[in-house]
């Protein structure tokens, strides 16, 4: 008897010695994260991020707030910081479109590590008084243009492309950021406004005697689906229970897309990102309930087929746990040959448009970039939504 309790201890101090292997995670003692402005949803699921971090592996992580799409990923981009709790900007990055077409800029090599995909969607809200019920109803309305923002802007006119309608049919109506934007809707010189469901200031017009209307971007409708990816293909349908006027007794049938995702880019180190992504799995019940949207990082709601490929550490990660496949493996090498492709599109412009003997000047160089990407993408059957 007291021989096989002994073989049988023995062999469970086995079994959490293996484990303890298993789990071990080697991580630097210091890192640094970009991330959101300070009490946005993406910068307080950082900040929990950064107290599992710090509690399990003794990893003191520094998150730095940036303003806007440039200021989070330049830091990246210097090597400041590893990684970025970004937005859709990491897909206009990759792209090397809108403020990234710009000489210093060009297509990146970004690579995602994780995401996060709660409860909410990203939607344009109306006043619930009006008598706009659906994106067609917008026609000759009037419709914001947040200079300087084509996260807000080519996501509005994707919203717009549901109904049938381009920018063409609506009063387009200039604000110089967002928060004005919303202030605009409140006071009643704009008809709509976009965000996300849970953003702060889509509480202001729920709480006015205005109320507050999201408008529906319906799942069964291919013909509306069909136009909104056209123009931004990084969105996905998505039934929202949380946000301004929702709730799971009251739902939005819309669309949405990950936020924050963390990402780096091509050259980062392979075992330093597969050891993060173990620690953002492992540690997701620590720092699950941080912030209500914290909840989009568990594993169950990662997406391997949205627009950006994974970064190779990660991958190894999901691969090890049985997340990751061939059909994951496909879609990831399209994206890479995508990205190259831009890479040397990109090439092809400096060299035409640099030296001493340039064959088109600086000034011909935005235009000649939408042209050229789109040709050298249509050539290898990549569809270059922006031309």
């Amino acid at each position: 008897m007291r021989t096989t309790s002994f073989h049988w201890g023995f062999l469970g101090l086995l079994l959490i010695s293996s484990t303890g292997l298993a789990d071990e995670i080697e991580l630097p003692r210091v890192m640094a994260w970009s991330a959101y402005n300070l009490g946005t949803t993406g910068y307080n699921q950082a900040v929990g991020i950064a107290k599992m971090l710090k509690d399990r592996h003794r990893v003191t992580l520094r998150v730095i707030p940036g303003k806007n799409d440039v200021s989070r990923l330049l830091p990246l981009r210097v090597d400041r910081v590893q990684f970025s709790a970004n937005g859709v900007s990491t897909y206009f990055a990759q792209e090397g479109a809108f403020q990234f077409a710009s000489e210093r800029w060009g297509p990146l090599p970004i690579r995602l590590v994780m995401m996060s995909m709660g409860d909410s969607n990203q939607a344009v809200a109306v006043a619930a008084n009006s008598d706009i019920y659906v994106t067609a109803d917008l026609r000759g309305r009037r419709v914001p243009y947040v200079r300087g923002s084509p996260a807000l802007n080519v996501s509005t006119e994707a919203m717009l492309a549901c109904g049938g309608l381009t920018w063409n049919d609506v009063q387009q109506v200039e604000f110089p950021g967002y928060s004005a934007m919303w202030n605009g809707i409140v006071e009643g010189h704009i008809d709509v406004a976009y965000a996300t469901t849970v953003s702060g200031p889509t509480r202001k017009l729920e709480a006015s005697p205005k109320g507050i209307r999201w408008l529906p971007v319906p799942h069964e409708d291919t013909a509306c689906w069909s136009r909104l990816l056209g123009i931004a293909p990084y969105f996905s349908p998505h039934t929202a229970t949380r946000g301004s006027g929702i709730s799971e007794a009251n739902p939005h049938e819309g669309a949405t897309y990950p936020y924050p995702l963390l990402m780096t880019l091509s050259e980062r180190d392979a075992d330093l990102v597969y050891n993060l992504t173990k620690a953002l799995h492992l540690g997701y019940p620590d720092y699950a309930s941080a912030d209500p949207g914290s909840i989009g990082w568990h594993i169950e709601r990662q997406n391997f087929s949205w627009v950006v490929p994974f970064h190779e550490g990660a991958i190894r990660y999901f691969r090890e746990i049985g997340r990751w496949g061939p059909a994951e493996d496909s879609h990831n090498e399209k994206l890479l040959a995508r990205q190259a492709v831009l890479k040397d599109a990109w090439e092809e412009l400096l060299t035409l448009t640099s030296g001493d003997m340039p064959v088109f000047s600086a000034s011909e160089r935005p235009a000649l970039w939408l042209h050229l990407r789109a040709l050298r993408l249509r050539a290898h059957q990549f569809d270059p939504v922006w031309e």
